[in-house]
């Protein structure tokens, strides 16, 4: 996060974007029936060098937000897997 002003001078933190590289993984249909028991949707899952996490909630892939919903540590690579935000109103 970065500290921005904004028109009337308040500071607010601003989300920084920033590319990372990652391997697709598909989530699998035990990771999908478990979270839908705890009303979870996971779409998408992503393997990245742990030292390009950090602690973020939320991704975008393709034009579209996730939100981080689990990660699975792997020594060097970090797993994460989203699920699509709802569109708002």
């Amino acid at each position: 996060m970065a500290i921005v002003e904004d028109e009337y001078g308040n500071q607010k933190e601003q989300p920084v974007e920033r590319k990372i590289y990652a391997n697709e993984y598909s989530v699998s249909s035990t990771e999908y029936y478990n979270a839908a028991v705890t009303g979870l949707r996971p779409e998408v899952a992503f393997e990245i060098y742990s030292f390009e996490y950090d602690g973020e909630k939320k991704f975008k892939y393709k034009g579209k937000e996730y939100n981080i919903i689990r990660t699975q540590g792997k020594g060097e690579k970090i797993i994460i897997i989203g699920e699509k935000v709802a569109a708002n109103g």
